[in-house]
């Protein structure tokens, strides 16, 4: 699914963060440390290879809400933007931290003039974000966001599972 709002086209997929080849950052779902975990953040770190966990060393830690950026490395793109999202039930307020992991992707996307950023759902898998409530304030973010934006032109939601992506086309649809 897409949808262009503000001159910028938002999209929907499921499928791999690690193998979107036509987007130029993808951002991992990265944990304090920046090291190789599961989920997203232990697919992104396989497909790298050890040259990300290196050049991430000297980054990390970063506090939950932030965001810093990396070559990718073996991936197909250009850049890794890394956010750590708050653990829900623990990390306040947690909503605002998560607002904030979008907007600092964002952000460090225009200051390297980045054309194409795909996103995962930050903070749900084993952070425990409720995917509804993580959606809704991502889109919320992203949608303050438009008018600030001049070198992004494409933002893609690539979700893991069926359940992920129907949630967020709903969210979308509705902007």
């Amino acid at each position: 699914m897409e949808k262009i709002l503000s001159g910028i086209k938002i999209e929907c997929q499921q499928g791999d963060i690690a193998a979107q080849k036509d987007i130029e950052a993808v951002v991992n779902a990265a944990n304090a440390q920046l090291k190789t975990g599961g989920g997203v953040a232990g697919a992104i770190h396989r497909a790298a290879g050890p040259g990300l966990y290196d050049e991430c060393r000297s980054l990390a830690p970063i506090n939950p809400g932030e965001a810093v950026i990396t070559g990718a490395h073996e991936l197909p793109n250009d850049y890794v933007i890394h956010c750590l999202g708050p653990v829900y039930g623990r990390d306040q307020p947690e909503d605002k931290l998560l607002a904030d992991c979008y907007r600092n992707a964002l952000e460090i996307s225009e200051e390297n003039k980045i054309d194409s950023v795909a996103f995962p759902a930050l903070s749900t898998g084993a952070f425990g974000y409720p995917t509804k409530d993580a959606a809704k304030i991502a889109f919320e973010t992203i949608s303050e966001m438009l008018p600030k934006l001049q070198s992004v032109k494409k933002i893609r939601f690539v979700l893991y599972g069926k359940e992920d992506l129907d949630i967020h086309e709903s969210i979308v649809s509705n902007l």
